[in-house]
């Protein structure tokens, strides 16, 4: 099942719709759904190595249009869809305790979570529900996407076929793996504040 699921992913990569959908991903991901950009990303980049700037802008204007939503969610609608939101990452509770320290280093927050599998939405919401500046949060948001989407990216694209075969040799270790750091960071949201 795992090896139908990632050649379908390398099949999507190829397709004409596949810089929307990894447009889509990146746009979701930042504000409310749980499946990082990286899934089309990689496959993707593996793919068309000689594109990787252009997927890696996208994921960066993407997620960081994404993240002015989550902002908009933590701002406007915070006792609506944010809470529930927040709810479901089991940190419905902790906006009291974190609102005021996060005023003052909510950016590192932010810069740490735009760059790691830290579940990015949630410090978006947050940082919208606090009132984090909005020109702090969208400088750490370019610079902690970019940074991750174009390293990525760039490696993709610069040892492609060496990865792609590394990959495939290796595809459930990396998929647990993955899985691993996906769960651990939802952990870490948790436990975190």
């Amino acid at each position: 099942m795992l090896r139908r699921l990632y050649d379908w992913t390398m099949s999507l990569a190829g397709t004409r719709h596949a810089e929307k959908a990894l447009f889509g991903v990146s746009f979701a991901e930042s504000s409310f759904f749980p499946i990082p950009p990286d899934v089309l990303l990689i496959p993707m980049a593996i793919a068309k190595p000689a594109h990787w700037i252009r997927l890696a802008l996208i994921c960066t204007v993407a997620s960081v249009l994404g993240a002015f939503l989550g902002y908009a969610i933590g701002m406007f609608l915070y006792d609506m869809i944010g809470k529930p939101i927040l709810a479901f990452y089991g940190k419905e509770n902790a906006f009291e305790q974190v609102a005021e320290w996060y005023n003052v280093w909510g950016g590192w927050g932010v810069l740490f979570a735009a760059v790691t599998p830290f579940p990015y939405k949630v410090l978006t919401i947050f940082s919208g529900a606090t009132g984090l500046n909005f020109f702090v949060f969208t400088l750490v948001s370019v610079v902690g996407r970019a940074a991750r989407f174009f390293l990525v990216a760039w490696l993709l694209g610069r040892y492609g076929e060496p990865i792609r075969i590394f990959i495939e040799k290796y595809l459930s270790l990396l998929f647990t793996l993955f899985l691993v750091l996906l769960l651990g960071g939802f952990y870490l949201v948790k436990f975190a504040f």
